[in-house]
Formats: C-alpha cells, structure tokens, sequence
C-alpha cells in the first residue's frame, strides 16, 4: 500500500495522502500511518523530499484528526461491538484502556498512540466513559506530535545508516518501526500483568481484626507513657 504513497514523492500530493492515511489509521488500525511517514521521512533524507518538517506536520495533525473522531465514534456506539474490536486481544485491550483511564488517563492516553489497536479502544473508550474532552483534545495533540517525531526519527536513522540505498532504508525503517511498536505493546502489557497482580494481592489481603489493631494502638501509648515517666 506504501509503494503508491512513494510513487507521488515530490508532488504536493503526498501531504494528501500522508494526512488521510494517519487520519484513518487514528480509528482503523489496518492502514499503516506508522510505515507511511517512516518511509517519507527515510526519503526525505535520503532524496531530499519531500520536505521533512512538513511530513512530521502533516502526519501529526492527521493522527489528531483521527483520535478525535475515535474518540467521537465512541461516545456513538457500543465500543465492544466495534467489528474489529471484537477479537479476546481487543477486548482485553478494551479492559485495559478502562482501567488505565480511570486510573492513569494522561499517560495512556499518549502512550497508547504507538501501539496501532490500542490507541483506538483507549481514544475510543474515552469518549464511551465521558472522559473531559477538553482534556483528551490536548493529551491527543501532544501524543500526535510526539509520534510523528518518532515515527520520522526511525526514518531519519534508517536514512543515515543506509542512505546510499534509499530503497533498503525504507524497508528497513519500516521494520523498525513494526518491532518498536511490538517492543512498546509488551511493555505496556506486562505494565499491565503486574498491576493486575498488585491489585489482586490487596484484595486478597486478610483483614486484621479491629480488636488487634485497637491492642496494638493501646500497647503503643503504654509504652509512649512508660518513656516520658
């Protein structure tokens, strides 16, 4: 799908097509936005165009665009019936992105925008839970930016290292990419697990009997009383 977006490098239609893919990516992960600017940015600095700041620019603002509409399908429509949400991995993603709102929303929220599916449930269940809209637009511009940052900067050391063989660097910037956003997914995942287990854990806890604590209180202002006689 990528090959075509190349083929329209150094016409203004690029900017286009970046925009639409990183748009429609923000609420149906199959299209690869991520792969489409690292190859850009790797022939950006491999040919000198197209225009580098332009593509980080560009690719921003149309993953903005794509998380508000995520976030405006979600305050829609039922996100767990969302067809290609429906999957056990999706669903679990769902739980987490509840979770993680509740508990973390600022953090997820932009964390979330590097792995594919899971930026859609989180944006997508922010707006199914009310989440402060004001707030979400302004968490979704910082991670867009930042991931268009990141994803060029993949390209850019892509380029610098097999520059002399644009079309290897693209491949292996996109590669790159892919495994970094894998790398990510586990992290947050098992971020996830061991939270999981720490909640379990306080739940499980036995409950210390009112009368052991009150003894144990009693015991300690006996002995503060014994100090100052």
């Amino acid at each position: 799908m990528e090959a075509w977006v190349l083929a329209l490098v150094g016409s203004p239609w690029v900017f286009v097509v970046l925009y639409l893919f990183a748009t429609i990516d923000g609420f149906f992960p199959p299209i690869p936005s991520e792969s489409v600017v690292i190859a850009l940015a790797t022939l950006a600095m491999a040919q000198g165009e197209p225009n580098l700041v332009l593509v980080i620019l560009v690719a921003a603002a149309g993953a903005f665009t794509g998380d508000q509409i995520a976030y405006q399908i979600g305050t829609k429509v039922k996100v767990r019936e969302v067809r290609f949400l429906r999957s056990a991995r999706a669903q679990a993603t769902i739980d987490w992105a509840e979770r993680a709102l509740e508990h973390r929303g600022a953090s997820f929220i932009i964390a979330a925008r590097y792995i594919p599916v899971g930026r859609v449930a989180v944006n997508m269940t922010a707006g199914a839970l009310g989440y402060s809209r004001r707030r979400f637009s302004a968490l979704a511009a910082l991670a867009a930016l930042t991931w268009g940052v990141y994803s060029t900067a993949i390209g850019i050391g892509a380029a610098a290292w097999l520059g002399h063989n644009p079309i290897l660097a693209v491949v292996v910037g996109v590669v790159g990419g892919v495994a970094l956003g894998v790398v990510i997914d586990w992290l947050l995942r098992r971020y996830q697990a061991l939270a999981q287990r720490r909640r379990a854990r306080v739940q499980h806890a036995p409950a210390v009997p009112l009368r052991s604590v009150e003894t144990s209180a009693h015991r300690r202002a006996v002995a503060e009383d014994d100090a100052v006689a």
